[in-house]
């Protein structure tokens, strides 16, 4: 289960209390990490995030409607199959950049997934949920 980011939790305040306008990203990607996130990480600070090995964030833009707090992803996002070991991948983030950008929330899996060359790591459908509590 994932949270809110420091800095999505300002801009979401600033937007509904009218002393800013928050701008919907134009798409949203997943990056894989394997140290533990903090609320105020950004796209450009995420600790331990996986490199090299066709390793690169994930697009998903596919999400349900929110309901009771909650948000989950509609669409499986795959990885490209490793072709260098990533690490024992224990944390994700949703970032609004391939690259840099602003981290709009992060999680722990609930598993953590050591990955290898060969290797394919896949969220299913319903997979990966955020929650605003």
């Amino acid at each position: 289960m994932g949270s809110f980011s420091d800095y999505l939790e300002d801009e979401l305040l600033d937007h509904v209390f009218m002393t800013g306008e928050y701008t919907q990203p134009t798409h949203l990607y997943i990056a894989l990490c394997t140290t533990t996130i903090e609320d105020d990480d950004t796209g450009d600070t995420l600790p331990g995030e996986a490199s090299g090995g066709s390793y690169a964030r994930k697009v998903c833009d596919t999400w349900d409607a929110s309901s009771s707090g909650a948000i989950a992803n509609t669409g499986a996002v795959t990885f490209a199959q490793a072709t260098a070991a990533w690490g024992l991948i224990t944390d994700f983030a949703i970032i609004d950049a391939s690259t840099s950008g602003n981290m709009i929330a992060y999680g722990k899996l609930t598993t953590s997934k050591q990955v290898d060359s060969g290797d394919t790591l896949n969220f299913p459908i319903g997979d990966i949920d955020i929650t605003l509590t």
